[in-house]
């Protein structure tokens, strides 16, 4: 049984956000007043009475306001309120109608100060949630309906009636408020033509005019988005927006992701499809071992090959990957060429190039089309990269390692308990991906420090001989990668640093952030400025500890500026 979700966008619109109709409680009448209306009537009232009246008016008056206050603190203690209508006296009579009308229970929460239009702290009554349950009504039961919709599919294989009222579906839909001016006046039927799929979730949609807030699947996500954008209902669409982006890592029987970046490209939704970009770039181990890869199309699949951010185990397995695609999905040659020409064939170990070269079927049919990438690669692991840089661009994107998780390339590490005291741990890589270089060792050292405060930040200390401490309260976490030695092998190469922080998201790791540096997070100004690390239950942690992998690339564009 597929689970469902509820998306509720009233309070977006000033209207309190309210449980589904299953769950909803009875209406309860809530009286909102402002404590500071009392004190402020009070004051004047005083500063009033002594400008016109006499010593024992004032003293009466006094007496009687002081009568009133006991009598509103034991109303208060008892749960009950008492309203004043702010005038200068008040008989008997009067206080005791106002005290009939005004014995409202508290049982919604504590009282409200409103700011209304006559500035005195004006009473709120709330009925907002059985407003919304009459409207739910009005649409199950058609009483009081002035138009009905007829949506029909494009074969007309399904129609749907369905009685609704002009004044709701005008107030939140401006296409709609259209459709209903200009329909013939004397007709009661509007005709709406619907794909299949937004045929089937159209109840929920008009559901949703009339309550605010909606269940769905994740199948049901795209048809719901695509009528919240035809009929502009600008909240809806915003919701949908946000509920897809923030379920992106979620298992599908057969993967949802590219399917909705598909949808976004031609909705023109940015938000969804940079979404899907980044979720299927950070994560293309998974994406590769899925039924959803070879259903990728050929331009979704080219915007994957030409990142730099892909997450995945090696250049071998998106290779593996790209093989398995062209052999299923059979492109024409242009496509499957230029498929082939963005992989970078230089971050493979010569013996995986050689392997590739004599098993490969699909690199055999078009080894023509990118034998110069494969004479470049093997020139690139014969010589250093400092000697080839004289010759060759060695910045273009066929040497630019992308972030690998082999051994090679860096090292996962588990920080227990991150929110307690620094930590550090130290890995080795090889100097470069180079044959030149690929034997050669580099050991980094790795700290992590959870509330690390800059030296701008730091409390001054003006006493001889006081020091400051490197770590205080109330800072962010920070890591910091430093190789271990130096070595003149690093002559003419530097090194960015990657560190991934994997999140657990519906029972699964994901790799939720990519920070690129060159020695400290703090170059970037916002990591882990959104984790909670101290709640147990934080998508962050997994069994109490932060899940982190530290990537170390080689960069050489220095070599390609002393060339120049």
């Amino acid at each position: 049984m597929r689970s469902s979700h509820v998306i509720d966008c009233r309070a977006e619109g000033g209207v309190p956000a309210q449980a589904p109709p299953s769950k909803r409680a009875r209406p309860v009448t809530r009286i909102l007043k402002s404590s500071s209306s009392s004190s402020s009537s009070s004051s004047s009232s005083a500063s009033s009475y002594s400008a016109v009246g006499t010593l024992r008016e004032v003293e009466e008056d006094e007496a009687r306001e002081a009568d009133a206050g006991a009598a509103a603190a034991a109303a208060a203690a008892s749960g009950r309120v008492c309203v004043d209508g702010g005038g200068r006296k008040r008989g008997r009579e009067e206080t005791g109608e106002a005290g009939k009308q005004a014995k409202i229970q508290l049982a919604a929460g504590p009282p409200k100060a409103d700011g209304g239009p006559d500035g005195g702290g004006a009473d709120t009554l709330s009925h907002s949630l059985a407003l919304v349950q009459r409207l739910e009504a009005l649409l199950l039961q058609g009483n009081g309906s002035d138009v009905t919709l007829r949506v029909e599919t494009p074969n007309a294989d399904e129609v749907k009636l369905m009685a609704v009222h002009t004044l709701v579906l005008s107030l939140q839909s401006p296409v709609l408020e259209d459709m209903l001016r200009d329909r013939d006046r004397n007709g009661s039927v509007l005709a709406l033509r619907e794909s299949s799929e937004c045929a089937g979730v159209f109840e929920k949609f008009i559901r949703y005019l009339y309550c605010g807030d909606l269940s769905l699947r994740l199948d049901q996500a795209t048809p719901l988005h695509r009528l919240a954008t035809k009929y502009q209902v600008v909240a809806l669409q915003q919701g949908l927006t946000r509920y897809m982006t923030l379920n992106l890592a979620r298992e599908s029987p057969s993967g949802h992701v590219a399917g909705w970046y598909e949808y976004a490209l031609e909705a023109g939704d940015a938000v969804l499809r940079d979404g899907c970009l980044q979720s299927m770039a950070w994560n293309l181990s998974s994406v590769l071992q899925s039924d959803e890869w070879n259903g990728l199309s050929s331009q979704l699949l080219m915007t994957l090959l030409r990142r730099s951010d892909l997450v995945l185990h090696s250049e071998m397995e998106l290779f593996a990957g790209l093989e398995e695609w062209i052999s299923h999905n059979r492109p024409d040659g242009l496509t499957a060429e230029n498929a082939l020409r963005a992989v970078r064939y230089a971050m493979m170990p010569p013996r995986e190039l050689f392997r590739l070269q004599t098993q490969s079927a699909v690199l055999a049919r078009y080894r023509e089309s990118v034998r110069d990438l494969l004479y470049m690669s093997y020139q690139f692991h014969a010589a250093s990269p400092v000697h080839m840089a004289k010759y060759f661009d060695v910045n273009c994107s066929l040497f630019v390692p992308r972030n690998y998780l082999a051994p090679l390339w860096g090292s996962s590490w588990v920080v227990g308990n991150p929110t307690r005291d620094d930590r550090s741990t130290s890995f080795q890589t090889q100097l470069g991906p180079s044959g030149h270089d690929a034997n050669k060792r580099v050991t980094w050292n790795v700290l992590f420090s959870p509330r690390w405060l800059p030296l701008s930040m730091r409390p001054m200390y003006t006493e001889a001989g006081a020091t400051q401490p490197t770590r205080v309260e109330g800072g962010r976490p920070r890591v910091i990668i430093t190789p271990a030695t130096s070595s003149a092998d690093f002559a003419g190469v530097s090194f960015q640093k990657t560190v991934l922080v994997l999140a657990q998201q519906r029972g699964r790791l994901i790799v939720k952030h990519v920070y690129d540096f060159h020695q400290s997070t703090e170059e970037n100004g916002d990591f882990l400025a959104d984790a909670d690390l101290r709640r147990r239950t934080s998508e962050y942690l997994a069994d109490g500890s932060l899940m982190l992998h530290v990537v170390v690339k080689p960069v050489y564009q220095s070599l390609v500026a002393s060339k120049n």
